[in-house]
């Protein structure tokens, strides 16, 4: 479990509705069904216009990762690397044929069953990039439908306001309620910042995070496959491949 997203929500809700309190906001004022039904049905329902349904469906299912992300060490890809690269310089490339089927992860799978069937460098590098590409392509259509939301979201929040302000504009007549009837619509407003700032936006980056941890150890894994094909010394791609780990 990520504890810096769920700590970093709860933080954030924790201090905005506990500030509320303290100035001497109800926190029952706080509530407000109908605005909250604008709110996350107008953000959403705009999103899903932007999007075709299979990226939304992809969207959904990748919010957990930002929560409950399979983590990525790419100190342990280099030392994966380099045993395939001692394997293979002892006994030859094909004795990696064995690594090729009890291996897990479908990427370094693919990787290494080329490598095995002797494909082209060139060739090798071309199909990897393109497994590459396909992942951030996919990756970044979760990305974007979070940032949309968070820019729709206090739009809506503002439509939502306006519409209370129209409710309280036509009961003028009584105007003991003026004053709580114009803080109900204002709600709304709240709910908009809140679902884009403390929720959409902070999501959308988390995930792009999570890409970009990815990416990078799948370039990893291409670059070390092709440097075993070419025959390169184990510690020069261990050398070559702890560049790209940096503060990682």
């Amino acid at each position: 479990m990520d504890l810096a997203t769920i700590v970093g929500i709860a933080l954030a809700f924790g201090s905005i509705i506990g500030g509320a309190i303290i100035e001497g906001v109800h926190f029952s004022a706080l509530v407000q069904p109908t605005a909250a039904l604008i709110v996350l049905g107008g953000t959403f329902g705009a999103t899903f216009v932007c999007f075709p349904l299979s990226s939304i469906i992809g969207a959904l299912k990748n919010i957990k990762i930002a929560f409950l992300p399979t983590k990525v060490d790419h100190e342990q890809v280099v030392k994966d690397i380099i045993n395939y690269a001692t394997k293979a310089r002892r006994n030859g490339l094909i004795s990696l044929e064995q690594e090729a089927q009890s291996v897990r992860d479908p990427f370094i799978k693919k990787g290494i069953s080329l490598v095995v069937d002797g494909i082209d460098p060139q060739k090798l590098r071309e199909t990897l990039e393109a497994d590459i590409m396909a992942y951030e392509d996919h990756f970044k259509h979760s990305v974007e439908f979070f940032e949309a939301a968070g820019g729709f979201a206090p739009t809506i929040g503002i439509i939502g306001a306006v519409l209370g302000l129209i409710h309280v504009m036509g009961n003028l007549s009584d105007t003991t309620k003026l004053g709580g009837g114009i803080a109900v619509a204002f709600v709304a407003t709240i709910y908009g910042l809140l679902v884009a700032n403390v929720i959409c936006l902070p999501i959308g980056t988390k995930l792009k995070i999570r890409m970009k941890e990815e990416m990078l150890r799948r370039i990893m894994i291409l670059e070390g496959l092709i440097a075993i094909q070419n025959g390169e010394n184990p510690h020069f791609i261990e050398q070559k491949l702890m560049a790209y780990v940096g503060g990682h």
